[in-house]
């Protein structure tokens, strides 16, 4: 049996706003287990993003209990959920967060910098592996903005990579590209789905996506609406080979 990646149990989280407490998620439970490739979806409103910051060790729930690779994350300190974040996840953003004026190699030796057993002469070595896997071989030493934006999101999904993460968390990591670039990063995250076993979960509000993820959970006012396993999975490959020719 695969192993379980996250479990949560009844999660429940509250903001209070000037009188009022709002009820951003209402008792949610589900596990994630090695290899999957979840997407999370809901509109604007749902809870997807207050669901986000807490299986991103960036926020802990009101109720409930989150487990990050069997460990409780709720009772942690700020301190100790950093530490476990650097360790256990790597996180893809719509908007890419490199440093600008900074070569593709230092973006990537970054988590590193946060883990004292890894050696500076490890680190550059583990960077220039990681943005090799992702087809960047030969942009090691550019800077960020020098690049296009898929190569940014490349460099972003290499810098995900290189603390051998237990879980990828991407955040509309195609929200900021156009179709071609978009199909390009999801034939890169769908081939480190299949021949590595990687277990990722893309939260977006783009319905296609889930056509190329192995399972789909929607959010709506804060409860799962729907959890449902995907039998016919589409190939971002053959879509992006069918894609129109750029000029």
């Amino acid at each position: 049996m695969a192993k379980e990646i996250i479990r949560v149990e009844d999660l429940k989280r509250d903001f209070v706003v000037g009188d009022e407490t709002v009820h951003a998620l209402r008792g949610l439970s589900f596990s994630i287990y090695e290899g999957e490739f979840v997407t999370i979806m809901g509109t604007s409103g749902s809870g997807k993003s207050t669901l986000l910051n807490i299986l991103g060790c960036l926020d802990t729930p009101s109720v409930g209990e989150y487990y990050l690779d069997g460990v409780s994350v709720r009772t942690m300190d700020k301190n100790s959920r950093a530490t476990l974040r650097n360790r256990k996840i790597g996180f893809i953003f719509q908007s890419y967060n490199l440093l600008a004026k900074t070569t593709a190699v230092e973006n990537v030796e970054l988590p590193l910098m946060y883990n004292p057993t890894v050696s500076s002469k490890e680190r550059h070595e583990r960077a220039i592996k990681a943005l090799q896997d992702v087809g960047l071989g030969d942009r090691l030493n550019h800077n960020s903005n020098q690049m296009s934006g898929g190569q940014q999101q490349r460099v972003a999904i290499a810098r995900a990579l290189v603390n051998e993460p237990v879980i990828i968390l991407a955040d509309e990591a195609t929200g900021n590209l156009d179709t071609r670039t978009s199909f390009e990063i999801l034939t890169l995250l769908q081939r480190m789905h299949k021949d590595e076993n990687r277990t990722i979960i893309f939260v977006t509000h783009n319905q296609e996506i889930a056509d190329f993820s192995s399972r789909n959970i929607v959010i709506r006012d804060g409860r799962i609406k729907e959890d449902t396993y995907n039998k016919n999975i589409r190939s971002a490959k053959e879509v992006l080979e069918g894609l129109p020719k750029e000029n």
